[in-house]
């Protein structure tokens, strides 16, 4: 790959997209900075493909070795984490490229052989307001305790999200902030605030431990990079009830389902206990999901549900079936269902009525109102319908 010429960038048909990239991993970031793409995936055996928009383009360009993947990327793997890789074949780690990004980058290993996905984060934080999202979300910056959870699915910008609010806080409030993150993505600076980034497997052994020790550090406010065990889950609820402020982030799609995966964590002789908690210390959910629009780009569909007092009765109860109805209720206090983020795209003629019902939550109810705006005939009569490309 050494002797290739430099990287080229040609279009040869419309999307078709052909790039000649020498031994250096920077080649592609810097084009995939430039197709504006979310994220690169090189695995052995296929060429490498972008994602823009949410969508896989493969690049023109030859299959992968196992020498061309070695050659892109052992160079900039710290070596203690090459090895890690080549004993366990699954590691993480960031990665800066002066000028260009920063990438949260994975390494794995799958049929063909090795592979790796870099994410794009963006050099440079972004506030809430251009991220667009509803006004309600500065309302998170001002809490002085409690647990906020932020949701979604992977690739969601629940990272982007999160880092927009504590960058406001820090811009604003003199506070000491700890952030346990699995690897580091947004760095931040000491403004207002003093900021304590811990990375998994380089700062600390895991989650559960970094926020357990966290509480003997002093903090104003602690970042979960991730609510994935019981553990950590436990420690969270644990620090929220001492008075700290707690953002977590958890893999669901709604407010109802990020308590039932909280709840559901723990033995069922805890639940009612663990029920009481929560509903103590719990202050919101900001759930989140990306959608592609007509004219292209993506945009972020939010749910955003306020913890009050019928919040915490459903969930002492364990009624949170009934926490939509209690979202909907809740306009006049700032609070956003999905589905009624995803009519008022579909009525602005932002997204396409197809994808807006993949992604809707009630989905019968969501069929029914694209029916009643003539819309049904645009799409399958099915849960779920794959994008159009």
């Amino acid at each position: 790959m050494s002797n290739e010429p430099n990287p080229t960038l040609s279009r040869n048909t419309p999307g078709e997209r052909v790039v000649r990239v020498n031994d250096r991993i920077g080649r592609f970031l810097k084009l995939m900075k430039d197709w504006g793409a979310s994220d690169l995936h090189l695995s052995v055996g296929r060429p490498p493909l972008f994602r823009v928009d949410g969508v896989i383009s493969e690049v023109r360009y030859r299959n992968l070795s196992d020498g061309d993947f070695r050659t892109l990327i052992e160079p900039i793997t710290p070596p203690a984490l090459w090895n890690q890789y080549e004993r366990t074949g699954d590691v993480d780690f960031a990665y800066d490229l002066p000028g260009v990004s920063r990438y949260r980058v994975n390494l794995y290993r799958q049929q063909r052989g090795m592979a790796a996905v870099f994410r794009n984060l963006s050099a440079n934080l972004v506030s809430i307001d251009r991220l667009n999202l509803p006004e309600q979300v500065h309302r998170f910056v001002d809490l002085r305790s409690g647990l906020v959870l932020v949701t979604g699915p992977t690739g969601s910008g629940k990272s982007t999200t999160l880092a927009a609010i504590i960058n406001e806080m820090n811009t604003k409030r003199p506070l000491h902030f700890i952030t346990i993150e699995d690897p580091v993505e947004f760095v931040h600076e000491n403004k207002q605030s003093i900021v304590s980034q811990r990375e998994v497997g380089t700062h600390a052994e895991g989650f559960a431990p970094a926020l357990k020790a966290a509480m003997r550090e002093n903090p104003d406010v602690v970042l979960v990079g991730e609510m994935r065990d019981l553990e950590t889950i436990d420690a969270a609820l644990s620090a929220a009830e001492t008075g700290t402020l707690v953002f977590g982030t958890l893999h669901t799609n709604s407010a109802a389902k990020t308590i039932d995966r909280l709840i559901s964590a723990f033995p069922s002789e805890r639940q009612p206990g663990v029920r009481n908690t929560l509903s103590n210390v719990l202050r919101g959910v900001l759930a989140q999901q990306l959608l592609r629009k007509k004219v292209g780009g993506r945009i972020a569909a939010v749910e955003v549900m306020f913890s009050n007092f019928a919040v915490g009765s459903m969930i002492r109860e364990g009624k949170t079936h009934q926490i939509g109805g209690a979202i909907a209720q809740g306009k006049k206090d700032g609070m956003i269902s999905m589905d009624e983020t995803l009519k008022s795209y579909v009525e602005d003629d932002l997204i396409e009525a197809h994808d807006a019902l993949d992604k809707a939550i009630d989905k019968d109810l969501f069929r029914a109102f694209l029916k009643e705006k003539g819309l049904l005939t645009e799409v399958d009569d099915a849960p779920s319908t794959p994008a159009k490309k």
